[in-house]
C-alpha cells in the first residue's frame, strides 16, 4: 500500500496566529506543515508525554500548593498581630478629654501620615519587617528559607529545560 494511503486526510481550522508560525517554522526548518502537526499530534499522544505533562502539572500544583499555605500562614499572623495590637490598644488607651481631643487628632493626623512614609520607604526598599523580625528570632530559618528556594529554583529550571 502506498504512503499516500495509510494516511487519512484532515481539514482542521487552526487560529490565524498559529497557521502564521506553522508556515514560519515549516519554511525555516524546510520540512512540510503535516510533518509538523503530525509530530506534535505523535508526541501529544504518546502515553510517555502525557506522563510527563502530568508530572509536570503535579511539580506546578505542589509549588502552587505550597505558596497558597505561605500566604494562609502570613495571613493568619498578620490577622493575629492585628487582633493583639486593637486588644493592647484598647485595653491601655484611656479616653481623652474633650479639650484635648483636637490636639489630639492633628497629632494623630501627623503621625499617621509619618507612618505611610516609612511604610512607602519600607516597601520600596523590597524587605519584610516580619520578615527581619523573625530572622532576628530563629536565625536558622533563613537558611532553611534559602535552601527550600534553591530547591524551587532547580524544580522550575528542569521544568522549563525538559
Amino acid at each position: 500500500m502506498s504512503q499516500l494511503h495509510s494516511r487519512h486526510r484532515l481539514n482542521l481550522f487552526i487560529e490565524r496566529d498559529h497557521a502564521r508560525r506553522l508556515n514560519e517554522l515549516a519554511a525555516k526548518k524546510g520540512v512540510s506543515k503535516s510533518s509538523i502537526v503530525a509530530a506534535a499530534l505523535a508526541s501529544w499522544l504518546s502515553p510517555d508525554a502525557a506522563d510527563q505533562r502530568e508530572a509536570a502539572m503535579a511539580k506546578r500544583l505542589d509549588r502552587l500548593s505550597r505558596q497558597i499555605e505561605k500566604l494562609e500562614r502570613d495571613q493568619n499572623i498578620l490577622i493575629e498581630t492585628l487582633a493583639l495590637f486593637v486588644r493592647y490598644y484598647l485595653t491601655v488607651s484611656t479616653p481623652l478629654p474633650e479639650a484635648h481631643q483636637e490636639a489630639a487628632k492633628a497629632q494623630g493626623k501627623a503621625r499617621f501620615e509619618q507612618f505611610i512614609e516609612q511604610l512607602g520607604r519600607h516597601l520600596l526598599r523590597g524587605r519584610s519587617l516580619v520578615r527581619e523580625v523573625y530572622d532576628e528570632i530563629q536565625p536558622d530559618t533563613q537558611r532553611l528559607d534559602d535552601a527550600a528556594a534553591l530547591a524551587e529554583a532547580r524544580e522550575q529550571t528542569q521544568e522549563t529545560a525538559s
